[in-house]
């Protein structure tokens, strides 16, 4: 079973940055952070893809970045511009041989 350690989630105030990390414990295919606030369902934040594409919310569009290095088998998201509305618990998801997989999850808070 594919392992997913997160971290980098926090506090932070609304104009803020935070750089979440998701380490897999092999090689995977498509990766990508999800996330879910109180009351809510879990929604799509950004994608990559193994071909090298990447996917965004329009709600994080200009805001976040999604990255990855294969030889570390990690992905990460780097959140600027950060708002209130972007507060809740992100997940790490991960795709190998046609099986999902999700992280624990990371606490992210934006509030003065």
């Amino acid at each position: 079973q594919v392992q997913l350690v997160e971290s980098g989630g926090g506090l932070v105030q609304p104009g803020g940055s935070l750089r979440l990390s998701c380490a897999a414990s092999g090689m995977i295919n498509n990766m990508g952070w999800y996330r879910q606030a109180p009351g809510k369902q879990r929604s799509l934040v950004a994608v990559f893809t193994s071909g090298g594409s990447t996917n965004y919310a329009d709600s994080v569009k200009g805001r976040f970045t999604i990255s990855r290095d294969n030889a570390k088998n990690t992905v990460y998201l780097q959140m600027n511009s950060l708002k209130p509305e972007d507060t809740a618990v992100y997940y790490c998801y991960a795709e190998r041989s046609y099986r999902g997989y999700w992280g624990q999850g990371t606490q992210v808070t934006v509030s003065s």
